[in-house]
Formats: structure tokens, C-alpha cells, sequence
């Protein structure tokens, strides 16, 4: 179908375009290099971070900060991570794959965050939570610190990779002092790579173990590189492997588009912001939805239409459809009714109807 209104248009600008085509006819190097690494320092002084890693998409990005938590924190197999029903997929998916016990719970349906309700029972059944994995979803700052004071011994980290730009009560971007924090630049996005993924952190040794596990664990990519080295003499430094690792780099053509967007990511977020104001005072004031968070801290990704019932939602749907204006379910619900996780024993509430309400 052709849309007049389509998710995403045009995200690559034609001052885009010429960039790549002038990098492309004169550049000698196209993996990993000056581009990338002049993107990250730029991403640091945007987000106001220590650190960060330009990676091959958001979703590797919550796979690496996992991987790197678990080994710099000496977390055990089956140690339990809290999680929102509805998030994207590949939050729950590393905490599965890196041998850890994913506990869900329910979401609100204001800002799509932890029903405080419902973390408040897992808090009291489930003390011994290791890690609290936050989706900061659609745009909206979660309420971290309510969590923290029911979690006060786990460590956070955050997903923040749809809300860039988000803004906390204290008035400090979403991530700036988070153990770590994941951003996506998927093409539908803040902002867009194409495809690729930021970490950022504060923390030198998670960085470190980051930067090696990012390419195959090797000891060349660390900031001890000498001191890796000296410690193994009759290996050569070249390819000396200190930890398991992966190949999730980026490379310089993602990163020279991400430098020119970043250069109008605030423009993109005012707007944004302006629009969800517009939105909200007629979606707060129609008693056919649920009202949504008008949190001045918002990053708005898109436009959540919650109905009050199935009859609203198929009635809005056909509207929509007929005036060709494209739309998407929120993620994807409850995640615990599709087939990913019918197969393993999932620990969560026993009741998630917000999560339900959003399929």
C-alpha cells in the first residue's frame, strides 16, 4: 500500500547521500576506524557519557553490555534479571542465551514502564533480583527511581534505544549515568545508521571488557593492552584472546551517516516533543483511550493510541487504514504469549492485563 502517511520517510537526507558518495570515492579504509571512533567521542559529549561503542545494531548492543555485566559483576548461571512484559524481543532474548532466569512483570499504560503494582509483589517473592534490565519504551523515562528503592542491591541497566534524547527528573539524558545503557539507530529511529547500536557507560572496566568482547575478546582492543601483553609473553600480542567475544564492530559508513544526524538529533527532538503535545490534549481529553504520561521528559518516538476496547481499536484501525496513514501494535505486546517463550518456564506475575491490553 502506498501511505500518505508512513511510519518513516525519507530518513536519509540527500546532504546524507553526497557525504557516503564523496567518503566512498576517496576514502582507503571502510571497517572500523577514524569515522567510528570520532562518532563515539561525538555521542559522549551529546549524551554527556564517559564512554561509549559504535556496534552492528541496538539489539548486539544489549547482547554486549549483558555479556560484560555478567563477567565483570561474577554473575551465575540462573541469577535472575527483571524485565517488562512488553519490550522488544531481543532484551529477554541475551539474558536466555547468556544462561541467566529472565522474571517478568506488568507494565502501566501511561508510560509503558514497570506497573509499580506489580514490581512491588516481585520485589517481596523475588528479592534475590541480580539485574533490572529498564526498556525506556516509546519514548518515555521510566520512574527508575522507585526501583531502585525496591531493588536497592541489583544493578541497572538501561534500554534506551527507541527514547534518545529522553530526560530524567533530575533533568540528565536517560543513560548519561546508567552502569550502561543500549541505543538503537535502526532506520525507523531518533535516528539512523542504517543499522547499528551505541553503548554507553561510565564505567572504565565495562568499557574495557566491551571493547574487547566487541571484537572476538581480542587484548589489542583494551586500554591494559600492554599489561595483557606482559602477561603472556610466549603469545603473540597480535592475537591474544583475554575473553570470549564476538564480531558486533560497525563500520565507517554508518558511523559518517550517524555523525550527521546526530548533528540534527535536538532539531528532530523538539519537534517531536511539540507534536505529542498537540497529540496528548486530544487523546487525554476522549474517553474512548487511555490517557498518556505528559512527562516533559519525553523523547517522543511515536504516537500510542491505547483504545478502551476491541471495537474502538478495529473501529480506529479501519479509519486509519482507509486514510492510508501506516501503523504498527505497540512492539509486541505481552511476550510471554508468543511462541519465542512458550518454550522455556518463565517466571512472572500471575496476572499482566496492561500488557495484555497493548497486543
Amino acid at each position: 500500500m502506498e501511505y500518505n502517511w508512513p511510519l518513516m520517510h525519507d530518513a536519509i537526507t540527500m546532504c546524507d547521500r553526497l557525504k557516503i558518495a564523496k567518503f566512498a570515492l576517496t576514502t582507503k579504509k571502510f571497517t572500523k576506524g577514524e569515522q567510528c571512533e570520532a562518532f563515539e567521542n561525538e555521542w559522549n559529549d551529546w549524551l554527556g557519557s564517559k564512554y561509549s561503542l559504535f556496534v552492528s545494531s541496538g539489539s548486539t548492543a544489549n547482547f554486549l553490555l549483558l555479556a560484560a555485566v555478567i563477567e565483570k559483576y561474577g554473575l551465575k548461571a540462573g541469577d535472575r534479571v527483571l524485565l517488562p512484559a512488553c519490550t522488544w524481543v531481543t532484551n529477554v532474548a541475551p539474558v536466555i542465551q547468556l544462561g541467566l532466569e529472565p522474571v517478568f512483570c506488568d507494565i502501566n499504560l501511561e508510560d509503558f514502564s514497570f506497573d509499580k503494582e506489580s514490581v512491588k509483589y516481585i520485589s517481596e517473592v523475588h528479592p534475590d533480583i541480580k539485574v533490572v534490565f529498564v526498556t525506556h519504551l516509546l519514548g518515555f523515562p521510566a520512574d527508575t527511581k522507585y526501583l531502585k528503592e525496591l531493588f536497592p542491591e541489583a544493578i541497572f541497566i538501561d534500554d534506551v534505544c527507541e527514547s534518545h534524547g529522553a530526560v530524567d527528573i533530575d533533568g540528565n539524558k536517560i543513560g548519561s549515568d546508567s552502569v550502561g545503557a543500549t541505543y538503537s539507530f535502526y532506520f525507523g529511529h531518533h535516528m539512523t545508521t542504517i543499522e547499528g547500536g551505541m553503548i554507553s557507560t561510565n564505567d572504565p572496566e565495562l568499557y574495557d571488557i566491551m571493547k574487547m568482547k566487541r571484537s572476538h575478546g581480542m587484548a589489542r582492543e583494551s586500554l591494559f593492552f600492554k599489561e595483557y601483553a606482559a602477561k603472556s609473553p610466549n603469545l603473540s600480542p597480535q592475537f591474544l584472546f583475554v575473553t570470549d567475544g564476538y564480531n558486533f564492530r560497525n563500520h565507517e559508513i554508518p558511523a559518517l551517516i550517524g555523525r550527521g544526524q546526530l548533528s540534527r538529533l535536538d532539531k528532530s527532538i523538539s519537534i517531536r516533543k511539540d507534536n505529542y503535545q498537540k497529540f496528548i490534549e486530544y487523546i487525554n481529553n476522549n474517553d474512548k483511550f487511555y490517557s498518556l504520561s505528559d512527562n516533559p521528559g519525553n523523547s517522543s518516538f511515536c504516537l500510542p493510541i491505547i483504545s478502551k476496547s476491541n471495537e474502538i481499536k478495529d473501529r480506529l484501525q479501519m479509519a486509519l487504514d482507509d486514510a492510508k496513514i501506516e501503523h504498527r501494535p505497540v512492539v509486541g505486546g505481552n511476550l510471554l504469549k508468543h511462541p519465542f517463550l512458550s518454550r522455556y518456564n518463565m517466571i512472572s506475575v500471575n496476572d499482566i492485563p496492561n500488557a495484555d491490553i497493548v497486543e
